[in-house]
């Protein structure tokens, strides 16, 4: 595999990190911390460390050898690093990277977890119903065949879909991965149309707004700590966002500050989208020179405003979900029962 493919996971990725500003803080050389850290590595890791004791023994630098693994360290962890190399701070770069990855890590969890339930709840539903159709319709269906009974549309629509499950199960697999295939070859072409229109739904779009402010809010924090310009930090920081209107307003904002204006006032052109809250205290930091503990200010804030809202949508995707999942369950065993307590009836008058 290339280097350009190769992946790391969060905790790895927080280990690694974590173990160089423990050794560097302690004082070892940088070369005897990467010979040290090989040695105890594997896979993805110990050829990360392999290339970089290669490019230190050939004099190279620590940024360098990052930039060559995309996939698993980005652009901000590649310029902070550049940063604090240039700056003689790495111990002190390194030791705060690893405080936003676990960040990151605790924040991408948060909506990990929130989304557990309904995907549960999803996944018992078509088991419930691939159930009735493989285990319950057959029989009934036999029975209702010998007696030449009429049945309602609904009952049919059930005892078609069952004989298909059943009858021609390669056909409906086959066909399940064609569409799910076909699906996802057309996510991958319209990902920002589709991802622009679900960002664009009501109560997710607020948790989206959110959710890039404080990976936006972060990410600068981290960016200006280390000693690169607001400019250079917030181009940086606009590929750490996903909509499209959040980093067009970072890319005007830039644009202004540029121009010689303070950045408070470029977040404040889009007042309404942007919450008065975060420009005011960007333009405190500004006044006091403190615009990067503002922003460690504002993600910690917009991080608590995220747990606030997961905790509302999944408070409100939780009975909805069930009055959903009980009504199509109900509405499959009523197109069962119905056929049954009318032959039941006829019988009854006779």
């Amino acid at each position: 595999m290339k280097m350009e493919q190769l992946t790391l996971s969060g905790s790895e990725k927080l280990g690694l990190i974590g173990s160089f500003s423990t050794m560097l803080t302690a004082g070892i050389p940088i070369l005897e911390v990467v010979n040290s850290l090989r040695e105890d590595s594997k896979g993805t890791q110990h050829k990360i460390l392999d290339v970089m004791y290669d490019d230190l023994m050939q004099g190279k630098h620590i940024y360098l050898t990052l930039s060559r693994f995309p996939q698993v360290f980005d652009k901000v962890t590649v310029n902070v690093i550049r940063a604090s190399e240039e700056a003689g701070t790495l111990d002190v770069a390194l030791k705060d990277l690893k405080t936003t990855i676990q960040k990151e890590m605790e924040f991408s969890d948060k909506v990990r977890s929130a989304l557990i339930y309904p995907v549960f709840i999803v996944i018992v539903f078509f088991g419930v119903l691939l159930m009735i159709l493989v285990v319950v319709v057959p029989k009934i269906s036999t029975v209702f065949s010998r007696l030449r009974v009429e049945l309602p549309l609904p009952t049919k629509i059930l005892i078609f879909l069952s004989n298909m499950v059943v009858n021609n199960t390669a056909y409906v697999l086959l066909g399940t991965a064609i569409i799910s295939g076909l699906g996802y070859v057309f996510y991958k072409q319209q990902r920002k149309m589709i991802s622009e229109w679900l960002y664009g739904l009501p109560l997710i779009s607020t948790l989206v707004e959110q959710i890039d402010i404080t990976r936006f809010s972060r990410s600068l924090h981290l960016l200006l700590s280390s000693g690169l310009p607001i400019t250079t930090a917030l181009e940086l920081t606009g590929e750490v966002v996903v909509k499209r209107k959040t980093q067009q307003i970072i890319a005007e904002s830039r644009e202004m500050v540029f121009a010689g204006k303070p950045l408070s006032e470029g977040f404040r052109k889009a007042k309404g989208y942007m919450p008065s809250i975060m420009i005011k205290l960007i333009e405190t930091g500004e006044k006091t020179g403190s615009l990067e503990k503002s922003m460690q200010d504002i993600s910690e804030y917009f991080d608590y405003k995220v747990t606030n809202t997961l905790k509302m949508l999944t408070a409100l995707l939780e009975p909805i979900l069930l009055v959903v999942v009980g009504f199509c369950v109900g509405g499959m065993m009523l197109s069962i029962i119905a056929p049954v307590y009318g032959l039941i009836s006829q019988v009854g008058s006779r």
